[in-house]
């Protein structure tokens, strides 16, 4: 079987005017990656010269070794950052070859297949650059002792190419395979594909395998059928996770390399200027952000060792458990506020050598404080609101309430005092419920009487909280309020519920007793039960006055069971609302609008050609006989090598695959909600007044003292920037 061959090429090196300039004897970094032995990938990072090295102090190996240790240790596990090989620049309009010692001459006729371009490269290394028989060229120092490791190691590769037209505007170097020294062997001819890839950038785009799935995956079934398994044990020929991922790195790998080399780049004095003042703003932003931060950590200090003396009283018990849901945000609040520190700061070293993990932290660092500033952004819109129109929300929302008690309340309990859409109710047990319902509002609406004149100091006070705290903890305050505002309602629900509980299952028991079965708690199952005459003569006494008194009992049951299930509806929503603003991911709409390239899905490639191997070598008239020139015209097209030319490309995320994922969470649990109230409406047991959606989780809290937490911030602050330089060498 003819052995495969992929050589992923950088479009820098395939351009016309590449970053990096291709000289005499330019040698390649990257990865070779292969899981089966008829099939190898080379992955090529980037191509310098050997004069590059000449300032270093280290030898290659070592260089390579410390270059590989910052890796992803995925791909150190897969393949070693290691040198390639060579690659010769071919000249045919000018008939030279470069890198291959030739200077000069004139080169007449030109090799059309791999067998001949071989020959040709034996018959120059022998004769001139002294390098051996397969055509490879010595290098110099401890870089000849390197290749000869590879090459004892069957890792090593000779390309060969020329400027070629037909690819694209921008791509017209290609390479071709001279050989390839592979397990031992040399490999002259081989199916070849060459991908040419564009390399990731941090903050302009990279690769990824992971695709978007909008459905659960499907299990797989009991049994497999048998190609299936003899398909899975078969040996892939493409690893294509450990190719994408040195692809990721390769711009990591090239700039550890030239730190390690002590390449520097040339920078102008105008430049030092604007970055030295640039740094000292940086600084002085860094002290301002740090002195605030500490401010609100002192206070917040305070605030915890407050609560913490106070939590043992009942008065800090029973006002934690009436405003649960704003303790909730607040504890969330001040965690983001106590912590974004350590979150900015990207402890992870191996995330940097890959821009897809490099990327995937930094949108989990900025997550954080993008929610943070999205909430306050809507905190101070809603407080500033509340505050111009104070007077005008606490008047529109007193005669709300007045109309809700006068019209709904009070009027719906005297409709269902009476005869209700037709029914004929059992008058007293109708009267009885209806004076309950009418004594306990008139109570609570007196109460909310002589604390009326507090709910304009509650308005400004709910504005002052969104100014500084952000819009979640005035909405959680509002659900707060909302619960014990309505605690009338929720109260007479209850008792009514139980009632209507109560005689349902008094009902269905005495069916059970009628029919001679009894439920067995243990089993959990319907047992067949021989009842006395006694027992079903009080059975049947129970059960027609039970029976008659049911439709009373379900109406006003309805009744305050939509009320109870419209203010829990209003709860939820408002719940929902403030877990939406926690999980929009707002960081990766901004930049999607920006740059969509920062959100790939998956790979295609664009074939740009398919043909013969058409090496084309100049032969010079007094280094080809005749002899070889006849073995060339009669074994033409013979153990030609394939080659085939495409280019790497992405797909990339919609608006909505991107939030898609992070609302899921929140509207996981609504399915179950609906089922367990439908449940608890049907047999009158208590719903669920939340629907339990996903929030920030909340960490320990952190007690440190105040100048550590300064120094803290302000390092945090600065490695923002150190990172920012570090990604304009890249």
């Amino acid at each position: 079987m003819r052995t495969k061959l992929r050589i992923w090429w950088p479009n820098q090196l395939a351009s016309s005017e590449p970053a990096t300039p291709l000289n005499k004897n330019n040698l390649l970094f990257g990865w070779f990656a292969s899981c089966s032995s008829v099939s190898v990938d080379v992955v090529v990072a980037f191509a310098c010269n050997e004069a590059s090295f000449s300032h270093s102090n280290s030898t290659l190996q070592e260089i390579l070794r410390g270059v590989n240790g910052k890796m992803p240790l995925f791909l150190q596990e897969k393949a070693a950052f290691s040198l390639l090989g060579q690659c010769v620049l071919y000249g045919r309009g000018n008939g030279k070859m470069l890198g291959d010692g030739m200077e000069g001459g004139d080169w007449t006729n030109s090799f059309t297949d791999g067998f001949d371009s071989v020959m040709n490269s034996r018959v120059l290394s022998d004769g001139k650059d002294g390098g051996s028989g397969c055509g490879c060229n010595e290098l110099d120092g401890s870089h000849e002792q390197c290749r000869k490791e590879c090459v004892e190691n069957g890792l090593w590769i000779r390309l060969v190419y020329d400027f070629c037209e037909g690819y694209s505007k921008d791509i017209h170097r290609v390479p071709k395979l001279h050989h390839l020294h592979w397990n031992g062997q040399i490999v002259f001819h081989c199916n070849v594909h060459v991908v040419v890839y564009e390399i990731p950038v941090y903050g302009v785009h990279h690769f990824s395998l992971n695709l978007w799935k909008s459905s659960k995956p499907v299990k797989d079934p009991v049994k497999k059928p048998k190609w299936v398994n003899e398909l899975e044990k078969n040996q892939p020929l493409l690893d294509l996770d450990t190719v994408i991922l040195a692809i990721n790195s390769a711009a990591a790998a090239k700039l550890a390399l030239e730190t390690r080399v002590g390449f520097k780049r040339s920078v102008s004095g105008f430049f030092i200027i604007i970055s030295g003042s640039i740094a000292f703003m940086w600084q002085v932003l860094a002290i301002f952000v740090a002195t605030i931060s500490t401010l609100f950590y002192i206070v917040l200090q305070l605030f915890h060792n407050f609560s913490s003396f106070r939590s043992k009283t009942r008065i800090y018990t029973t006002s934690a458990r009436l405003f649960c849901t704003t303790w909730t945000q607040i504890q969330i609040r001040c965690c983001q506020i106590l912590y974004w520190p350590i979150v900015l700061q990207d402890n992870g070293l191996r995330s940097q050598s890959c821009m897809e993990y490099k990327e995937n932290a930094a949108l989990h660092r900025n997550s954080m404080w993008s929610s943070l500033a999205v909430d306050l952004l809507l905190g101070n819109l809603m407080g500033l609101a509340l505050l111009v129109h104070a007077e005008s929300v606490c008047q529109w929302i007193l005669i709300f309430a007045n109309v809700i008690t006068n019209d709904l309340l009070r009027s719906g309990s005297v409709w269902l005092m009476g005869v209700p859409a037709g029914f004929k109710l059992n008058t007293e047990l109708a009267g009885v419920l209806g004076m309950i319902s009418l004594n306990a509002i008139q109570i609570w609406s007196t109460l909310w009487i002589f604390i009326g004149f507090l709910f304009i100091y509650f308005i400004k006070g709910l504005a002052v909280l969104g100014i500084l705290f952000g819009a979640t903890i005035p909405a959680a305050l509002i659900i707060d309020m909302v619960s014990i505002a309505t605690l009338h309602v929720s109260t007479l629900h209850w008792a009514i519920s139980l009632l209507y509980s109560w005689q349902i299952q008094a009902l269905a028991a005495l069916w059970r007793l009628f029919r001679g079965r009894k439920w067995n708690p243990l089993r959990q199952r319907l047992d067949s039960y021989d009842y006395t005459v006694k027992q079903h003569i009080v059975g049947s006494l129970l059960f027609t006055p039970l029976l008659l008194l049911l439709p009373t009992t379900s109406v006003f049951y309805m009744f305050f069971t939509i009320l109870s299930t419209t203010i829990a509806l209003t709860c939820i929503l408002i719940e929902v609302t403030i877990s939406m603003i926690h999980s929009t991911p707002y960081i990766k709409i901004f930049l999607w609008l920006v740059r969509r390239r920062r959100f790939p899905s998956g790979i295609w490639f664009e074939i740009a050609s398919c043909q013969n191997d058409s090496l084309k070598f100049a032969c010079h008239d007094k280094v080809c006989s005749s002899s070889k020139k006849s073995y060339r015209n009669n074994d033409r097209g013979k153990n030609r090598s394939s080659i085939m030319v495409s280019f790497l490309h992405s797909n990339f995320l919609s608006i909505g695959q991107v939030v898609l994922p992070h609302y899921r969470k929140v509207f996981s649990g609504v399915s179950d909600f609906a089922i367990t109230s439908a449940h608890g409406a049907l047999t009158g047991k208590r719903a669920v007044s939340t629907l339990g959606t996903c929030l920030p989780s909340t960490m320990p809290w952190l007690s440190i003292p105040a100048r550590e937490y300064w120094c803290l911030c302000r390092s945090s602050v600065l490695a923002c920037m150190e990172e920012r330089d570090c990604n304009e060498f890249q």
